[in-house]
C-alpha cells in the first residue's frame, strides 16, 4: 500500500483524537489465516495461585496469546509471523522476563486467537501472556490481571454506502461488530441511548466484518478506530470507506496477565517501564503508526503516566 493512499483514507477518517501532524509510512501486511473455530470458550477464572515466572524458568518457554487481525497491532504478516506494534512491544517484555528468570533465549510460542479465545488463554493457563489490542475493563479483572496500559483507542464505525453520513443515518441498517468485545457492548448502549434501531450483526473477526462490508452484507462495521484504518487498507476500495465523525467509547489497551500473580506483572509493567522511558516506544510508535502523526497530549500523557517510577 503506497503511502498516499494510506494518508488519503487516514485524513478522511481522523480516527484518533489522540494523534496530531504527518509522519512515515506503515507497512501493511496480507490478511490473517482463517481460525480453526469461532467459538470461544468463556474464562471462568483463574487458578488459585500461579507462578508463572517459576514456569517459564522450568520449561524455558512462554505462551502468548495475539490478534491475527489486528493490524497496526497484532497480525500475521507476509511471513506468517505475528507483528505489529503491540507484538513488538511485547518482544521487548519477552526478552525482559528471560533476564529475570536466566533463559534469555525464552522460546515463544504464539498462539492466534479471538479476544474471548485470548482473555479464556490466560484465564486457563494456556497463555502466560497476551500481547494485542485488548481493552481493559473492570469485568475482564474477574478473569484475568492487566499490565499498564499501552495504548489508548477510541470505538468507531466505518461505512461504505454514502447515504450514511452520520450515526443517526443508521437506522434501519446493518451493523457488524465482533461479537465478545468491549466494542460490541458500547454500540448497543449508544444504539438504545440515541434511540437509533438498528440491526447489530455478530461477526467472528475484522476480516469477516470488512468482508461482509465490501459485499454489501453490512451497511456499517464497528471496532476501534485504529484496527478500522488497518482493515481498510486491506479493502478492494480503500476509498470507498469513510469513519464516521461519531465515537463510541475510549479504549484503554492493555496485555492481559495471569489473575493473582503480582510477581508476574511487576516485571511485565517494569519492562514496559523501561521501553517508555528509554524513548524507545517513540520508534515503535513510529513505525507502525506514523503515518497517523506523533502521538498527541491524551496519548503522550498515558506513557508518561505508565512509566512507573523505580
Amino acid at each position: 500500500m503506497k503511502k498516499p493512499l494510506f494518508t488519503a483514507f487516514a485524513t478522511l477518517a481522523l480516527a484518533a483524537v489522540f494523534l496530531a501532524g504527518p509522519s512515515a509510512a506503515q507497512t501493511p501486511a496480507p490478511k490473517a489465516p482463517a481460525q480453526k473455530s469461532s467459538a470461544a470458550p468463556k474464562a471462568t477464572g483463574a487458578p488459585a495461585s500461579r507462578d508463572t515466572l517459576g514456569k517459564l524458568k522450568s520449561t524455558g518457554q512462554i505462551n502468548v496469546a495475539f490478534s491475527g487481525d489486528s493490524l497496526p497491532f497484532s497480525f500475521v504478516d507476509d511471513k506468517r509471523q505475528p507483528a505489529g506494534y503491540s507484538i513488538d512491544l511485547c518482544k521487548r517484555v519477552i526478552a525482559h522476563l528471560g533476564r529475570v528468570v536466566g533463559v534469555p533465549e525464552l522460546k515463544v510460542n504464539w498462539l492466534v486467537g479471538t479476544v474471548a479465545e485470548r482473555l479464556a488463554m490466560v484465564a486457563s493457563g494456556k497463555a502466560d501472556l497476551e500481547c494485542a489490542n485488548t481493552t481493559a475493563t473492570v469485568t475482564r479483572m474477574a478473569d484475568v490481571d492487566f499490565s499498564s496500559l499501552i495504548f489508548l483507542d477510541g470505538g468507531g464505525l466505518i461505512v461504505k454506502t454514502a447515504a450514511v453520513k452520520q450515526f443517526a443515518d443508521l437506522a434501519g441498517k446493518k451493523i457488524g461488530v465482533i461479537a465478545g468485545t468491549t466494542t460490541e457492548t458500547r454500540l448497543e448502549a449508544v444504539l438504545k441511548a440515541r434511540l437509533v434501531n438498528a440491526n447489530v450483526v455478530k461477526v467472528k473477526d475484522g476480516n469477516e466484518g470488512i468482508a461482509m462490508l465490501e459485499s454489501g452484507s453490512l451497511d456499517a462495521f464497528a471496532s476501534d478506530k485504529i484496527k478500522l484504518l488497518g482493515l481498510a487498507l486491506q479493502a478492494k476500495d480503500v476509498k470507498a470507506l469513510t469513519m464516521l465523525p461519531d465515537d463510541l467509547s475510549i479504549e484503554p489497551l492493555a496485555f492481559a496477565l495471569p489473575r493473582g500473580d503480582s510477581s508476574f506483572r511487576l516485571e511485565v509493567n517494569r519492562a514496559l517501564t523501561q521501553v517508555y522511558v528509554s524513548g524507545e516506544i517513540e520508534g515503535i510508535y513510529n513505525q507502525w503508526m506514523g503515518s497517523l502523526g506523533r502521538p498527541g497530549g491524551l496519548l503522550a500523557a498515558m506513557y508518561l503516566l505508565n512509566a512507573i517510577p523505580r
